[in-house]
């Protein structure tokens, strides 16, 4: 017999090695601790969680809760807690003089947030909650958002037992505790309503009674559902190194996919979600840490001119770096700029006036002033108008002045032009015929930019009110009489976009005209009729064209008053001096 060579040998003692090791290992199994398997998912926030709190399993999410991984070590046992859970659902309702909140016990969640000193567009009592919304997405305000997605839609979905158990209707100041677990995950959640808008939240997750982080969320829409494009006005905010960021639908979640959740970098001093008149801001508790923020957006299907479309619905949660129980201050209320200024930190920033804030606030303080002595807003928009052309008149007689000028030296500025009209604007000559023009003006007295002067003054007075009328709380379903019911929506009827069109084109008629080329005539003269008709086409605050409105006939009584002067000489560009009177 062949002797077998040594790698023959040492092949056929590893084959034999391997199989006495498998067969050892099979006979003599070691006893597997048992543990109860819990399964996370990695999901994007716009799947929502079944009512009964399953859930599909999936991938395990990296990073997840602290005895949530499926990459914990096997050998580890999460802690059994009793099962807590209430039998049925039930809702109760806290109210006071500013607010009715209706809970359930079916996640600890808000079903109705309404505030009662105000109304939607429907004249009801406006509810920030969108139920319908809520439903159709199955999220809802204070809901708690966690790594586990399974977890998640337990804990949002079970019956929390309260203490003591609420029925009926409670009066602030009031202390709310809800609490549930399913023998593993164990939740509390304590609310503390007192006589103002703001609510002490704390909660506090464990499992195998270890934290586990986790964030308090705002879902399933927020504001004035009525308002006009109301999807459009809400945003996502935050606050961090005295700067407001705020995020539209379109900024929403991480790019690409708007339905996974997107951590905002770096911590906050506060966030929310906002419309363009009221919030839902959460702020760190007294000394508590900065906030963390994230942000999604999903999509919900309406009925709109009897067509189905998908409207998208922005949503967002707070939480910190820490898994002990999470502490937090809840503003949610109107956006006035008085009770923002009061709170800790100050929430001013959420009324944003854009880069006209130096003028926009004057304003402001001018239009309340005259508010605390006539009590329309309408009216007291009308005796601002007058006392801002007032004060601007001045200005407007040494443009009128330039401006007849103007029109008196047009027929000779023409035939400078017309001897230069055959060269081509680069022709080195065109700028002989601009010299001698500005020769002509130099000799009048004329200062061509200066029938500009009243309107370089005006626009920003119009985008600042713009800005104003779209954001100030006063002026919300303010009247100002008959058909005008609220000033800072547009006129339903078009009334007075038209009237301001017609205004402007009678003024323009009464101005001397300085354009000498005929097109340009003719473009100015449409000009007031094109800026009436995009005020028809694009709505906008009806207080600003009450504004403009008025502005055009104190402009007109201006001008008329102007016009009965006789028209300036040359003589008077020179010396100085005024046209009699006639």
């Amino acid at each position: 017999m062949k002797e077998l060579s040594t790698e023959t040998r040492l092949l056929l003692a590893t084959v034999l090695s391997v199989a006495v090791i498998a067969v050892w290992g099979y006979v003599y199994k070691p006893q597997v601790p048992t543990r109860s398997p819990v399964t996370t998912e990695s999901r994007p926030a716009a799947q929502n969680p079944p009512a009964n709190g399953s859930a599909t399993p999936g991938k395990p999410t990296p990073g997840a809760a602290v005895g949530m991984s499926a990459a914990a070590p096997e050998a580890e046992t999460p802690a059994q807690t009793a099962a807590r859970a209430a039998t049925a659902e039930t809702t109760f309702v806290v109210e006071n003089d500013l607010y009715r909140v209706t809970f359930s016990n079916r996640g600890a969640v808000v079903k109705s947030w309404e505030l009662k000193k105000y109304t939607d567009d429907k004249h009801k009592t406006l509810d920030l909650v969108h139920p319908a919304t809520s439903e159709q997405l199955g999220g809802w305000p204070l809901a708690l958002t966690l790594d586990d997605a399974q977890a998640e839609a337990a804990v949002n979905s079970g019956l929390y037992e309260t203490s003591p158990g609420y029925t009926g209707v409670i009066n602030p100041p009031a202390k709310i505790e809800f609490n549930w677990s399913d023998g593993k995950i164990a939740v509390s959640k304590r609310l503390q309503f007192g006589a103002d808008y703001i609510v002490d939240i704390e909660t506090s997750v464990t499992e195998g009674g270890k934290p586990v982080p986790h964030g308090i969320a705002w879902r399933g829409g927020f504001g004035d559902s009525t308002a006009f494009h109301a999807a459009d006005l809400v945003r996502i905010v935050h606050h961090a190194d005295g700067k407001l960021t705020d995020l539209e639908s379109k900024k929403l979640g991480v790019p690409g996919a708007p339905e996974q959740r997107q951590l905002q970098s770096g911590p906050a001093d506060y966030a929310g979600i906002v419309d363009h008149f009221f919030a839902a801001i959460f702020l760190p508790a007294d000394h508590g840490p900065n906030l963390l923020l994230k942000h999604w957006k999903l999509e919900r299907e309406t009925q709109r001119d009897g067509k189905t479309i998908k409207e998208p619905v922005s949503e967002m949660a707070v939480s910190t770096t820490s898994a002990e129980p999470l502490r937090v201050r809840l503003f949610v209320g109107p956006k006035d700029h008085d009770s923002l200024a009061a709170m800790k930190p100050p929430l001013t920033d959420l009324v944003q006036f854009g880069w006209l804030t130096v003028i926009a606030k004057p304003l402001l303080a001018l239009l309340k002033w005259i508010h605390g002595y006539v009590p329309n807003w309408g009216w007291a928009i009308v005796l601002m108008t007058i006392l801002i052309n007032v004060v601007l008149f001045p200005l407007k007689m040494q443009s009128w002045r330039s401006m007849q000028k103007m029109q008196k030296v047009g027929p000779e500025v023409r035939q400078i032009q017309d001897r230069y009209k055959k060269y081509s604007m680069r022709d080195p000559r065109k700028a002989e015929m601009n010299q001698e023009v500005m020769a002509v003006y130099k000799r009048e007295g004329i200062n061509p930019a200066g029938g500009c002067l009243p309107m370089l003054f005006q626009m920003p007075i119009w985008f600042s009110l713009y800005r104003m009328l779209g954001v100030v709380l006063e002026l919300r379903h303010a009247p100002w009489m008959a058909w005008i019911r609220d000033l800072s929506a547009p006129d339903p009827y078009f009334i007075l976009p038209v009237l301001m069109g017609v205004t402007m084109y009678v003024m323009q008629k009464m101005t001397p005209v300085t354009a000498t080329d005929p097109a340009q005539q003719r473009m100015m003269t449409l000009m007031p009729l094109m800026f009436g008709g995009m005020f028809v086409i694009f709505p906008v605050a009806s207080g600003l064209v009450l504004y403009i409105l008025t502005s055009n006939l104190v402009n007109m009584a201006q001008q008329w008053y102007l016009n009965r002067s006789v028209p300036a000489t040359a003589d008077d560009g020179a010396n100085g001096k005024k046209g009699k009177k006639k």
